[in-house]
């Protein structure tokens, strides 16, 4: 088995977690676990992996979800094997912490989506260079994947059982008309909080909300994890952002929103974005 693991390493790229190193523990039937179920939990996984997986067929590549419930573990991670082998690993003491709802669940899994198809910026290097850079894959997350994965959903129905977050239903009416698509926004939005509030759990516990952005600006562009507050200003800037083109690993202004195009919402936040010249 030795000589398998030295092969493995040898062909893997590096991992990209979800959520900085933490030491943890949620196991299965925990008093601090949330309502998540071993079915749902893979439930909301399949949804992901069979709406990603004829996609990425299409880059000759093939998409593995592995999904561990009995895992303690809070986090989740990105890999590839030999380019063309992606892989999502999923740990059910991530689903299980009472801060992560169902919706918050499936964007950690868009955000791991986010780092295979998220495209530039990326981490770079030997091993990086397929990878989207953190902010990024947080940008992915709200912008292309929640929004595919939720469209057709009775969203109207689905965000009534929720109290959702005075900005967030203000900026939502603003950006929509029709009744599901402002719904559609408030439910990606209300998952966003949710993992920005595990987030800031899992550092200082600061105090995040939509309505306090974080107004640092970066010299570069970061590359690993930037703070709990910038990360929730990224998922909102994802979910505003109406720009359908997809994203190219060479090109970082793809499928995004920029200024020269006439966005005034819905950019890359500069508390981890660097934005290119032309843009």
């Amino acid at each position: 088995m030795k000589w398998i693991s030295i092969v493995l390493f040898l062909f893997a790229q590096s991992s990209y977690a979800s959520l900085p190193v933490n030491n943890l523990k949620i196991p299965v039937n925990s008093s601090f676990a949330n309502s998540m179920t071993e079915e749902k939990f893979n439930a909301i996984a399949d949804r992901v992996e069979d709406f990603y997986t004829p996609i990425v067929k299409a880059q000759k590549s093939v998409l593995v979800f592995s999904k561990n419930w009995a895992s303690e573990t809070v986090n989740a991670s990105a890999i590839r094997f030999g380019g063309t082998s992606w892989l999502v690993n999923l740990y059910g003491g991530l689903a299980r912490h009472p801060l992560v709802t169902d919706d918050g669940f499936m964007l950690v899994i868009c955000h791991e989506m986010g780092h295979h198809l998220g495209g530039a910026p990326t981490v770079g290097g030997i091993r990086g260079f397929w990878a989207a850079v953190e902010g990024q894959a947080d940008y992915f997350a709200t912008m292309k994947c929640m929004k595919s994965l939720l469209k057709n959903d009775d969203n109207i129905s689905i965000i009534e059982t929720m109290d959702v977050d005075p900005y967030l239903k203000k900026t939502c009416l603003d950006k929509h008309k029709n009744q599901n698509e402002i719904a559609l926004c408030e439910r990606i939005g209300m998952a966003s909080l949710s993992v920005g509030k595990l987030l800031s759990s899992l550092k200082d516990n600061a105090v995040i909300n939509f309505e306090t952005p974080d107004k640092s600006i970066v010299k570069k562009t970061e590359k690993t994890h930037p703070k709990a507050q910038c990360r929730l200003d990224t998922y909102l800037a994802g979910l505003v952002c109406d720009n359908e083109e997809a994203m190219n690993r060479k090109d970082p202004l793809a499928g995004a929103c920029l200024k020269r195009d006439g966005y005034t919402e819905g950019l890359r936040p500069l508390c981890w974005y660097k934005p290119e010249r032309k843009e």
